[in-house]
């Protein structure tokens, strides 16, 4: 028996061995040291002029998924290579070593398109997903995905796709033109019988830096990705101006603090606000929006516990769609591991005309930016959460409603702009009866409380704020800030918002 246990340590030792991040950075460290080189992303024609529908009538065989046939916890299949997608090479982590995983035109079911598809070699994908017994252990669901640039997304259970992760975020608000860097190559490691996570390595180049990264995926009510990262900037004589850590890229069309009165939904969006946690114990909610024009907003501290963007709203009432399920849509909370030092959450927002377009990123900036030449190692926590998810310990914002209700005449005030806000959590629960809260709001030098009030909602039991507020010059910004009080003590978050100009 001994000996028996002694092989299989040595076994999965062996495995453990056969490829690492370690391995991956030495990939990406000689990249670096060159100048880059764009892929070359040839195809065959019949297959770059594919339209839409033709590229998604390509489906991948279930019954070829990788590990199907050993019967793991987990297993993987591929996108096929199309006109949009970027084209990545795979391989496959064994006790054996590493092996490439070839193009096979078999794994796939061509639907009713005309292609010959044996003759054009070996293309590679355009991406991965990987399967779990995710909600049942009859079926294996879609856990992650990794598709086009450095995307990724993931799903805990019962949740539907939502908001998208990346790698990095380079230079995406500012005046230099954003820059896509891209995971070139993955290797999958097979996991073991009853493996409690599935582990994936990733290269990124682009055309300022490399990279490696080790994900380790763990599937659950909250799944949770753990990412372990190395970055090289390349020496060139462009610095990056914005290096976003963690980035989340999310959509918001309409909600309640930004209703649209022509559709018949009460809100479409895949997030409806972003959350930080400070190093210095502050809690911050800022409600989405989609702008006229391109916002971006930072958010200073000397350190970060934890930030995200986040699908508070979870009643199918609040959306009434049958099909989009957006009150199925994960909340992506990220939780850096270890110090990152101080810099700034920033949040870019900008227009869209519907919901198809995502229009919201989220991102942690480093105040020390590694320079051309240097790499940056840094590893972090996403939960993929759905109704239990991340709030604050004392209380938070349930809902934020923008508008006027009926002014007496004569209260009239010029450029005015009223919000009623709804509170919840334990600090607001253990108040005793008539105990007196205080709404607590400010605003930088362009706006002018009007009124702010605290109050029990007769109805709910919940506590309430109502705040008005005055902007000054109609051609600058408003910052806003509020939160409850009682006794000095702070009861809830610090709601934050803009006016825009």
């Amino acid at each position: 028996m001994a000996l028996l246990v002694a092989g299989l340590l040595t076994l999965a030792a062996d495995q453990a061995q056969a490829w690492g991040l370690d391995d991956v950075a030495a990939l990406a460290r000689t990249q670096a040291q060159a100048p880059f080189k764009p892929a070359k992303q040839a195809m065959p024609s019949e297959l770059a002029n594919l339209d839409y529908d033709g590229y998604r009538d390509i489906r991948f065989n279930p019954d070829r998924n990788l590990w199907r046939a050993d019967k793991l916890p987990y297993e993987a299949n591929f996108f096929h290579v199309g006109r949009l997608s970027d084209i990545v090479r795979l391989n496959e982590i064994t006790a054996q070593g590493v092996k490439p995983i070839p193009y096979n035109p078999a794994d796939f079911n061509y639907g009713q398109n005309k292609l010959s598809p044996q003759t054009w070699g070996d293309l590679g994908f355009g991406g991965l997903r990987t399967f779990s017994n995710l909600n049942t252990a009859e079926h294996k669901d879609e856990l992650v995905v990794f598709s086009g640039a450095s995307y990724f997304r993931a799903l805990g259970a019962g949740q539907r796709y939502g908001l998208s992760a990346r790698g990095l975020a380079v230079d995406t608000s500012g005046a230099a033109p954003e820059e896509f860097p891209r995971f070139t190559e993955f290797w999958l490691e097979k996991p073991t019988n009853g493996a409690k996570q599935l582990t994936i390595y990733a290269l990124m180049d682009s055309a300022r830096m490399t990279g490696a990264y080790r994900f380790d995926i763990t599937p659950g009510e909250q799944t949770v990705t753990e990412v372990h990262a190395r970055v090289f900037m390349r020496a060139t004589d462009k610095p990056v101006a914005t290096l976003g850590l963690a980035p989340l890229t999310s959509m918001f069309f309409f909600g309640e603090n930004q209703p649209r009165k022509e559709d018949f939904r009460p809100e479409v969006h895949d997030s409806d606000g972003l959350m930080i946690a400070t190093g210095e114990g502050e809690w911050l909610w800022r409600p989405l929006q989609n702008p006229g024009a391109a916002i971006t907003t930072s958010f200073s501290m000397k350190s970060l516990k934890g930030f995200g963007l986040m699908q508070r709203d979870r009643a199918f009432h609040n959306y009434e769609d049958t099909e989009a399920r957006y009150e199925l849509r994960p909340s992506a909370w990220v939780t850096p591991l270890g110090d990152w030092g101080p810099g700034r959450v920033e949040l870019l927002q900008f227009g869209i005309p519907d919901e198809t377009h995502d229009n919201v990123a989220a991102y942690w900036v480093p105040a020390n930016m590694p320079q051309p030449g240097q790499s940056i190692d840094f590893a972090y926590t996403i939960h993929w959460q759905g109704q239990n998810q991340q709030l604050p310990p004392n209380g938070w914002v349930t809902q934020s409603r923008r508008g006027t209700g009926y002014l007496r005449p004569g209260a009239e005030v010029q450029d005015q702009h009223q919000f009623v806000l709804d509170f919840a959590g334990p600090a607001l629960d253990a108040l005793p009866e008539g105990a007196p809260v205080q709404a607590m709001a400010s605003t930088n030098a362009n706006g002018r409380v009007i009124e702010s009030l605290a109050y029990k909602n007769p109805v709910t039991g919940a506590w309430r704020m109502t705040l008005r507020v005055q902007r000054l010059n109609p051609a600058l910004p408003v910052e806003l800030r509020a939160f409850l009080q009682h006794n000095q003590q702070t009861l809830s978050e610090t709601w934050t918002n803009l006016i825009t100009p």
